[in-house]
């Protein structure tokens, strides 16, 4: 199974367009050591690289394929190597994307829980606008836990697990989630029996994620800030981490914490960054602690081969 991560940033990317906190104002300055990043998105496929499965859809989704000439193959006059589409959510930052995927040849098949659907046809309709272009076709995902395989992708077998976090500000479930508003996803490829846990959303872990976590060969997990106060003290918000359904990094509870208990073996990779979060600049005191404990901070184009 191979992995690539089209885009390790939160909404709003990095450098965010409108932030001039010290990581933004750093980077356009030069000087902050460290890398742009676009929105969250990773797309995977078995080892023949010849179909991918595009997990979530970020604004940015154009920029992002047109820097991974994989998923272009060019077979035919109209291509794409993308055979499906995950979601773990209906953030903006996650589905925004699906517009600009319009000039498909056929329906998009499109994998999400029902109370996800219900949000993209409702609350940001974007399934039924597309139902005027290109047309999609979609199919349920279970929160139970049901194993479901992408057509296209032999060899891959996917699950969804519902995790604590947030719902998208339109959804009637914002202030009450359910089960299903958000997931995360346990692959495996059934021929090596590797695994990876995908969740860049997650505001706590319960048995059920812990045991994803366990058995997981890599885990690729909400990364997106240090501590749980970090976007109140620069003044950007009044809102905690945890308030908007992120587990913070450090602090008692955090997800080092969590990450420090998991099996020697198990590569952990934080993706879904925020742009205040100083693990994003390369030469932070938090930067090395990561180092120290043997956790990695995804970037665009990282390649993670299970």
């Amino acid at each position: 199974m191979k992995i690539r991560v089209l885009g390790s940033a939160a909404g709003g990317g990095f450098p965010q367009w409108n932030c001039n906190c010290p990581n933004c104002a750093g980077l356009r300055r030069g000087t902050v050591r460290g890398r742009a990043r676009t929105q969250s998105s990773i797309a995977v496929a078995d080892s023949t690289d010849a179909s991918w499965v595009l997990v979530n859809a970020s604004p940015d989704i154009l920029a992002q394929l047109q820097a991974n000439p994989v998923l272009q193959p060019g077979r035919a006059v109209r291509d794409t190597a993308i055979v499906g589409i995950v979601l773990v959510d209906g953030q903006v930052d996650h589905t925004t994307g699906l517009y600009m995927l319009r000039e498909a040849t056929r329906p998009w098949r499109i994998w999400c829980t029902d109370s996800t659907y219900a949000d993209l046809t409702r609350g940001n309709p974007v399934l039924n606008v597309l139902s005027h272009y290109c047309g999609v076709e979609r199919h349920a995902i279970d929160v139970g836990g049901t194993p479901f395989a992408v057509e296209g992708v032999p060899g891959l077998r996917w699950r969804a697990l519902p995790v604590a976090s947030k719902p998208a500000p339109y959804s009637p479930n914002r202030e009450h989630p359910v089960p299903g508003d958000n997931i995360a996803l346990a692959i495996t490829d059934e021929i090596s029996g590797r695994s990876v846990l995908y969740a860049p959303g997650l505001g706590e872990i319960d048995d059920a994620v812990w045991n994803a976590l366990t058995t997981a060969s890599c885990v690729l997990v909400d990364g997106t800030f240090w501590t749980d106060d970090e976007m109140i003290l620069l003044g950007v918000s009044k809102k905690r981490a945890r308030d908007i359904g992120h587990l913070p990094q450090s602090g008692p509870g955090g997800m080092l914490e969590w990450l420090g208990r998991l099996p020697p073996s198990t590569r952990k990779v934080l993706i879904h960054i925020n742009n205040t979060n100083p693990i994003l600049d390369e030469d932070s005191p938090q930067r090395a602690e990561l180092a120290r404990r043997g956790v990695d901070v995804a970037w665009d184009g990282m390649e993670i081969v299970l």
